[in-house]
């Protein structure tokens, strides 16, 4: 009565449990493959975990350029990067080396290699440029591969200054190198600068010097000391040589000759110096070009090629003017002597040897040598195609476009000098007053008034008129030092110096006379009037 029963709700044994069989599909179009319903993240213990909430969306960052701050590894690589990067770009260049490049053994750096190497720092610039503190960190990784280019290249260069054949002249011979092999080290160390500058100039590096700075100043001005160590004293010993041939076309040359030329007519005959420059020029040139072949180089260029022009601008139009003669007549037979009443009579009997056989000579008799005086007009027009030779600021860089700008205005000047001399020349008394004025201004309008004025006065004023200093009641040297020193000062004081001259000759050959007007046609077109 009192046994344990076997209680109503739980059996009295039963064996384990059975495992569960597996899920059937819920469709029976579904795969009857086995395959897990659910995924066994879902079993695991997160599936106990009260579900936190999302998180919110952060704003879109460079997706690795944290972390590689934080741990160092992107500068480390980055900055064994830049030193090799300076190692290749100062390595020798491989190939056979040729004889008339070698110093010490050594070949010049190849052009080129500078701009590689901005390259690189530019690509690694723009990468970094949208995290400040990443970009800084660039620029801070620059300064000890730099520092070491530029005292290598000091160094190298160092050697090169101590030598007298740096400043050597070009070698005008023909089928020679123009630079020797000094020259050639020395221009490619500054060509490197100048390029490695090009992305200086681009990122505004090394600019500001203060703490906020990048610290690349010394760097910046260590390049650019390496470009003008070069280059002016090489643009310098081009003035030096320059300067006097230009100068010199001034004076009046007088030669003696009766050369033709091939086609048979007397050649245009120029002035020796004109001849000089043509013989120098070629060769020059080429040097002038691997000197200047970056920007930094090329603001000294266009110094150079402006005090060029204008000095053959001044010599020219100060010249002292000849007035073109018309060709002389034919000589009259020398066996007939005309008479005045048009009857001929024979010269006087020769001795009895003009009756011998004469055989012919082997070449007709050379002309008799006449003195004649270089054109100068000839001579303006030579000039021009000589130095139009000589290379320019390039167009196309913003840096430079300026200076091309300047140098295309001196060379539009020279290119207008022969045709104004043409007109200044070729003027007839039978046109008017204003025809002739405006003929004047057409041609003249490229170029300054005070240019122009010396050969107008010589053409058109009286035979008693002195020249422009002397009416001024200066000294010549004075006048040329204080208003023509260039072509700004030129236009600077145009308008005093013609307003000057108006009121000395208008009273003296009266308003209407072509010196007169054309004066005044002048002074309303110049840019700097004068306050009255």
């Amino acid at each position: 009565m009192y046994a344990l029963k076997t209680p109503f709700f739980r059996p009295a044994s039963r064996p384990f449990s059975p495992s569960p069989p597996p899920a059937q599909p819920s469709r029976p179009d579904s795969d009857v493959s086995f395959e897990r319903s659910r995924p066994l993240t879902r079993l695991s213990l997160t599936t106990f975990r009260r579900p936190s909430p999302a998180p919110a969306p952060e704003p879109a960052r460079a997706p690795t350029a944290t972390t590689l701050v934080q741990d160092g590894s992107y500068l480390e690589i980055l900055s064994l990067k830049l030193s090799e990067a300076v190692s290749r770009a100062v390595a020798q260049p491989s190939g056979p080396p040729a004889v008339h490049e070698l110093v010490s053994g050594r070949r010049p750096i190849p052009a080129g290699r500078g701009r590689a190497l901005g390259s690189l720092i530019a690509s690694e610039l723009r990468a970094a440029s949208e995290t400040p503190h990443l970009y800084r960190a660039v620029l801070r990784s620059l300064h000890r591969p730099l520092s070491v280019l530029l005292g290598n290249l000091s160094a190298s260069l160092l050697s090169h200054l101590s030598s007298p054949t740096l400043l050597a002249l070009p070698s005008t011979a023909p089928q020679t190198q123009a630079l020797n092999p000094i020259q050639l080290h020395a221009v490619a160390i500054a060509t490197f600068a100048g390029e490695l500058l090009e992305t200086f100039d681009d990122f505004a590096l090394g600019l500001d010097g203060g703490l906020r700075g990048d610290g690349l100043k010394h760097i910046r001005e260590g390049l650019t000391s390496l470009v003008n160590r070069v280059v002016h004293p090489f643009l310098g010993l081009m003035k030096s040589e320059l300067h006097p041939l230009v100068e010199s076309l001034q004076a009046l040359a007088i030669s003696f000759t009766g050369k033709n030329s091939p086609s048979g007519k007397t050649s245009s005959h120029l002035h020796p110096s004109i001849v000089r420059l043509q013989t120098v020029i070629p060769a020059y040139s080429k040097a002038i070009t691997r000197y200047s072949a970056t920007p930094i180089s090329q603001t000294n260029l266009a110094t150079f090629l402006i005090s060029i022009i204008w000095r053959g601008l001044l010599a020219l139009t100060s010249r002292p003017y000849v007035a073109p003669t018309p060709p002389a007549s034919p000589t009259s037979l020398p066996g007939v002597v005309r008479k005045r009443r048009g009857s001929y009579t024979y010269p006087p009997t020769s001795s009895p040897g003009r009756f011998a056989i004469k055989l012919p000579s082997s070449r007709p008799p050379s002309p008799p040598d006449l003195a004649v005086s270089s054109s100068v007009t000839a001579d303006a027009q030579a000039l021009y195609d000589i130095l139009n030779q000589l290379p320019r600021p390039d167009a196309r860089n913003a840096d430079t476009r300026l200076a091309r700008e300047a140098v295309d205005e001196a060379f539009d000047a020279l290119k207008a000098l022969p045709a104004f001399f043409d007109v200044v020349s070729s003027a007839s008394p039978a046109h008017s007053v204003d025809d002739i004025v405006q003929q004047l201004a057409t041609a003249a309008k490229d170029l300054p008034t005070l240019i122009a004025l010396p050969t107008v006065l010589h053409v058109y004023g009286p035979s008693w008129m002195q020249s422009v200093p002397a009416m001024l009641g200066i000294s010549d040297s004075d006048y040329r030092n204080g208003c023509l020193t260039g072509f700004g000062r030129a236009e600077e004081c145009a308008t005093a110096v013609g307003q000057r001259l108006l009121d000395i000759l208008t009273p003296a050959l009266g308003p209407g006379t072509v010196l007169c007007k054309w004066l005044e046609v002048e002074l309303a077109e110049d840019p700097f009037p004068l306050n009255m």
